[in-house]
């Protein structure tokens, strides 16, 4: 099979704060199998790294065999040859676009599901100056869902003061690991009274007494994000939180993400579905399967300002899945190609 790949340099809207630090660009992996496309954003918390991923990559070329409807066993084969997280993800992706477009379905018809069934995403809010955050907040009003990203040192008054100015909008946070746990209980109390829906990761994955004493005295549900990687995790965390949040980027793609949510449903939890930074086509990917989930974030190709791919839509947060076959993605104009080609006998 034909394997084209390179890295593309993609620019944020404005700059994007979390807790770990703040981003203006990021740097994804895009590989084309044939007709069919996948991407893949590293993530230094997950200790991802292109260096690593593209010194592997010839390996796991040629361990694509010629069969692309095998998807699982050459998924393991990617695996053997590489731990590369980055690597199997985009692999994962491109294989189901092309399985999908090889039989001229969209690809969400694929895992025989229904795009109408598709939920409605947040937009999220990043950590910057509290008036930055407020104006931010203001200007996509038109999301009626937003997601705030707390951790920093004005965390309740930027909530108040998003609240004041939104009244009837749907407020969820996440906190990406940010508080500490003396001061946990006493921040949730605030925001139920501001009518909350949910928080996301209020401490690191390693404080365990922590998140077990929140999620026994918490008045909002508790999502859980950096604790959770793969669907051998959610046994471990199901007996103190509500839900998980799933992205494509920890689980190394499809796959595993759906395994993850049935796993997590088989345990009583709500399930969300995230992103990182990634352009139209991993967000797209990822819409597919939103028909499973409570929730979605599916916003990250709407903090980019150089997005290079058209794919889902969006009207007022709902998803509006492609209906054409496999992913439904197309690249803009504007998307030159400079990758690199390489042909597997």
């Amino acid at each position: 099979m034909k394997v084209h790949y390179q890295i593309r340099e993609m620019h944020t809207v404005v700059p994007f704060g979390i807790t770990r630090g703040t981003t203006s660009k990021v740097n994804n992996l895009f590989l084309e199998i044939e007709e069919g496309i996948g991407e893949a954003a590293p993530t230094k918390f997950f200790h991802d790294t292109l260096d690593k991923t593209l010194g592997d990559i010839a390996n796991v070329i040629s361990a694509l065999g010629d069969d692309p409807f095998q998807i699982d066993e050459i998924l393991r084969r990617v695996s053997s040859h590489s731990d590369s997280r980055i690597l199997r993800t985009a692999v994962d992706i491109a294989l189901h676009d092309l399985v999908a477009k090889r039989l001229n379905i969209p690809l969400y018809q694929l895992f025989g599901l229904s795009a109408l069934r598709a939920p409605q995403t947040s937009f999220t809010i990043g950590i910057s100056e509290t008036e930055d955050m407020i104006k931010r907040a203001i200007a996509v009003k038109q999301y009626p869902i937003l997601k705030i990203k707390l951790g920093g040192p004005d965390d309740m008054n930027v909530m108040r003061k998003i609240r004041e100015a939104l009244p009837h909008h749907t407020l969820r946070v996440d906190c990406n690991s940010g508080w500490k746990s003396k001061d946990a209980i006493r921040f949730i109390d605030e925001l139920t009274e501001l009518k909350v829906e949910f928080v996301e990761q209020p401490l690191p994955p390693e404080d365990i007494d922590g998140l077990k004493k929140i999620f026994k005295e918490s008045k909002l549900p508790i999502f859980l994000d950096e604790s959770v990687r793969e669907s051998s995790d959610i046994p471990k965390v199901a007996g103190y939180c509500h839900g998980v949040n799933i992205k494509l980027m920890k689980t190394g793609g499809l796959r595993e993400a759906i395994r993850m949510i049935y796993t997590a449903r088989a345990h009583g939890l709500q399930i969300m579905l995230g992103c990182m930074l990634e352009s139209s086509v991993a967000i797209t990917a990822a819409a597919h399967i939103s028909p499973l989930v409570n929730y979605a974030d599916l916003d990250g190709h709407l903090l980019l300002a150089d997005d290079p791919y058209i794919g889902m839509t969006l009207d007022h947060g709902w998803i509006h899945l492609p209906d054409t076959p496999g992913l439904g993605v197309q690249p803009k104009k504007s998307n030159h190609d400079k990758g690199i080609v390489i042909e597997v006998a």
